[in-house]
Formats: structure tokens, sequence, C-alpha cells
């Protein structure tokens, strides 16, 4: 489905990211890998995703600093030539009620979240553009569309993510480029496994399907996204939630 393909993964180490990165290599892309902090699971990661036969390189960075994510970026594009896909996975959270946020915390999770992402297209829309084709995609949130309470900063981040994956789409499907966001409700990663016990039974219980979601309900998307059969959409935010937002 995306063989032969380039795909370029932020905060691809674990989680969401990582499971979009072994079904895209699965499915024949090519795998630049970037992760911030530990690079034994970067390379955990690596490792799974050259079984399928594909190239894998990893980079550490910051997405949230212009200069080293513009390094970044032409790293890859000398080791690979050229991307085709854009996954704007990399995030964080720093969950509180705005009476006790700090402007650290709300700056951080802006930082990483929205202006990342901002950087990555920044970076790479000069090549979409001379190509003439390619898809990104941003993986946003249930918090972006519905508002959710102690996540201000995670919420307005990916609520701009949105906004940010709508005016992209339409400055670049003039040259057949697409961008879209996928949208997870809970999904079980290590940055839900802090929600347990009752408060989280309370939650599965709000969601129609009465089951978390797995970082492949999201994948599986993502790879369809990326595809020839997906060339007609772009500019939509899709809601991967058990039906929680309906």
């Amino acid at each position: 489905m995306l063989k032969g393909k380039n795909a370029f993964i932020t905060g691809a180490s674990r989680g969401i990211g990582s499971a979009i990165a072994l079904d895209m290599a699965h499915n024949g892309a090519n795998i630049a890998l970037n992760y911030i902090g530990n690079p034994k699971e970067a390379e955990t990661v690596r490792a799974l995703v050259i079984k399928e036969n594909v190239r894998c390189e990893i980079y550490a960075c910051d997405i949230s600093d212009f200069n080293e994510s513009k390094q970044m970026v032409d790293n890859v594009l000398k080791d690979f030539s050229s991307v085709d896909i854009l996954v704007n996975n990399a995030g964080i959270a720093r969950n509180n009620p705005i009476s006790r946020m700090s402007e650290n915390d709300y700056d951080d999770v802006m930082n990483v979240n929205l202006k990342g992402a901002f950087h990555m297209i920044k970076h790479l829309y000069s090549t979409f553009m001379k190509n003439r084709s390619g898809t990104i995609i941003n993986i946003a949130s249930v918090c972006g569309v519905r508002g959710w309470e102690w996540q201000a900063n995670y919420a307005a981040s990916k609520g701009g993510l949105i906004a940010l994956t709508k005016t992209v789409a339409k400055e670049l499907a003039g040259r057949g480029i697409t961008c879209n966001a996928i949208a997870p409700g809970l999904i079980e990663t290590d940055m839900t496994a802090k929600l347990t016990g009752e408060k989280k039974e309370n939650f599965i219980n709000s969601i129609p399907l009465k089951r978390a979601g797995q970082p492949g309900d999201v994948s599986n998307l993502a790879v369809f996204l990326a595809s020839a059969g997906a060339s007609y959409i772009t500019g939509e935010v899709i809601k991967v939630d058990g039906g929680l937002c309906i």
C-alpha cells in the first residue's frame, strides 16, 4: 500500500507513534523515526521496523526548537532524498486546573504539540511543493474537539493543531498534497496509563463502545490516510474515540 514511500514520524519511539511506524513499515514504507528522551526505545522500534525489510533511521530532536528541527529535516532529506508522508505525532501533557497551571506548563505543551508540528510542516513545505504530492497527518485529540477539564494547555494545543490542519490543507491542495488530522479518544498508551481505578472505569463507561482504544486503532487509519485510497480526502478531522464525541 505504501511501498517505496518515505514516512517521517515524530514521537515514534513508543505509543501511537511507534504503532504508526510499524504499520507503515509493514505496508512498505521506509521510516525516518524521530524521538526525544530514551534512545533504547527508539532502537527497539527501529529493530522491529527493519524486520519488515524497509529502511529505518532514527533522529533525536526536540521539535519545539526551530533550528534543531530544521537541522533534523535537512538530515532526513540527505539520508532519504525526499519525504512522502509526514506524521506529526509528538506530544506531551501537563495536566492541571487553570488555577494551578504554570506558565511554563502551558508554554511547554503548546511548543511541542502545536509549534512543533508547525516547524515540521514549514521545514518540509518546499519539499512537498516541489514534489507536487505528499501526505501530512496530524495526531490531534478529542480534547481539541470538545475541550477537557484540567487540560486547558493540551486542549488548546490540539484545537490549534486542528485549525493548522485545515489551513495547511487549503494551502497545499493545489499541489495535490493532503493534510488531515486524527483525533484519538482514550487510547492505551503511557500517556493515559495514569488514569486508573474508578476514574478509568467511569471514563470507559462514558464511551459507547465501552472500551479503551489501542494504538493500532489509530495507526490503521494513518496508513489509510497515507495511501492512494485517501487521495481525495483533505482537511478532515477523523475521531478514533469509540463514539465518545457522538
